[in-house]
């Protein structure tokens, strides 16, 4: 590729992920917003009563959006700019790219007003969304799938770097989930309930988790200026996640009607989870060591190093949490809304947040603020990390007033204080979200003295 063909493409690059990064952020302020209303619905019943505004309608929204029309967004253009970054090739089939951007947001419109209609599958947690609108999504998915294994397929040296092991796995896995979570003849009785732990718990494990770590296979080391410490243990972490992770689901549905023996791999699998957790964890912690100077002065790597961290905790809580002994308490309870909000949030979202202020810099050449972007962080990581505590205690209390036989009412008088204290939790965390809009807007539209693009293979 000539000079002039080189500086097209990373413009073309440069454009597609700030779209994708774009459509991310307004999604991610329009579901948080929703979310911030929900927590005060907790201490506050009697506000916004009307039925569009019900918290059975807001939840499934907030939910589904800050899953398929935040995460999956910001995620799936990162994963896109990665993979011809890594591969030193052009992005493939550009307009299929923009297509699959177009049906995200589809997707998301559809089912947010449907939802907030009333119109849903079922409490199917985490595919509220109509069976049709579900099939928008699985195509949007398919498209960026396609278009990063073409671009990957395009590499300039034959082996295929960690990161892109990771993105491919979870677009591999996740069209087999979404696929089998619409076959209709799985939708009934204890069947649909086996289904739905695998679909609910492989969405984030197996689509998100994947997609994350790819995002910070590249960036961690990129930003040091090192490589990752470990291949080896990057692809045992791989291969074992992909081993125990789909089984795990089950776990939530101890002392249901599903066979013992499922609930019971479950739990052997969670406990086996600790090894990719382990491994994946301390292979990114290594490639930091002895350069904590580098992360304290990186407008990205304190996101990264936190969201690494969380990942680490997150998912041990969550094998803590698979023993029936644990689930006997925290099932049905906060708890298990405090560690969802530990791995989506903690893990997952500051990874986002890691990943657009790592590589969209780079991209336009536009570098957003030091100081906005130092509150951003400190108001998510302080919001989220408030908001899992008082809900892993307020949960556990209430798991303690159940088992001990008090009326249900104990249970939510105890637990009161503790969701006024999720709320400015949460507050915290939607500020933060401001903060990070205005530093896209920033990066991308905002006029200021600019860098060079990189124009080279990363």
């Amino acid at each position: 590729m000539n000079v002039a063909g080189t500086q097209r493409e990373t413009r073309e690059q440069a454009t597609l992920l700030s779209a994708f990064v774009v459509s991310a952020t307004l999604w991610l302020l329009i579901t948080t917003a929703v979310a911030v209303l929900l927590s005060f619905k907790f201490p506050f019943p009697d506000l916004a009563t009307s039925p569009y505004l019900s918290f059975g309608r807001l939840r499934a929204i907030h939910t589904n959006g800050t899953f398929y029309a935040f995460a999956s967004v910001a995620l799936s253009g990162l994963a896109i700019y990665i993979a011809a970054r890594s591969s030193g090739a052009p992005i493939y089939a550009k307009p299929v790219a923009w297509v699959s951007l177009g049906l995200f947001n589809v997707a998301a419109i559809l089912g947010t007003i449907t939802l907030d209609l009333g119109m849903s599958d079922g409490s199917q947690e985490y595919r509220e969304w109509l069976p049709w609108v579900r099939v928008i999504l699985l195509l949007a998915a398919l498209c960026s799938a396609y278009v990063v294994a073409g671009t990957i397929a395009r590499r300039v040296e034959r082996p295929i770097y960690i990161a892109n092991w990771y993105t491919l796995g979870g677009f591999t896995f996740t069209a087999i989930l979404w696929i089998v979570a619409l076959i209709p003849t799985y939708q009934i009785g204890v069947g649909q309930v086996s289904v739905q732990a695998f679909y609910m718990h492989n969405a984030v494990g197996m689509w998100f988790t994947f997609l994350a770590l790819g995002v910070t296979y590249y960036a961690l080391p990129k930003l040091l200026n090192r490589p990752i410490y470990s291949y080896s243990l990057g692809v045992l972490a791989f291969w074992t996640n992909l081993v125990f992770y789909p089984i795990i689901g089950s776990h939530h549905y101890e002392f249901s009607p599903l066979p013992w023996w499922l609930q019971t791999l479950a739990i052997v699998f969670s406990v086996g989870m600790l090894i990719p957790v382990f491994a994946g964890s301390a292979n990114l912690i290594l490639t930091a060591r002895g350069a904590w100077d580098v992360v304290r002065r990186s407008y990205a790597l304190p996101f990264l190093a936190a969201g690494i961290v969380y990942y680490f905790l997150g998912s041990t809580q969550g094998t803590f949490e698979a023993l029936r002994t644990a689930q006997a308490y925290w099932h049905f309870t906060s708890f298990t809304v405090g560690h969802s909000h530990a791995t989506m949030y903690g893990f997952i979202t500051l990874i986002v947040f890691g990943g657009v202020y790592a590589l969209l810099p780079l991209a336009t050449g536009k570098q957003p603020s030091p100081l906005l972007t130092g509150v951003h962080f400190w108001f998510a990581l302080v919001g989220v990390t408030l908001y899992v505590i008082v809900l892993s205690v307020g949960g556990t209390i209430q798991g303690i007033n159940w088992a001990s036989g008090n009326p249900f009412i104990s249970s939510v008088e105890a637990a009161a204080p503790f969701w006024l204290a999720r709320a400015l939790g949460g507050s915290m965390m939607f500020v933060s979200h401001l903060l990070f809009a205005y530093n896209v807007y920033v990066m991308i539209g905002a006029k200021q003295p600019t860098l060079e693009p990189q124009a080279q293979p990363a």
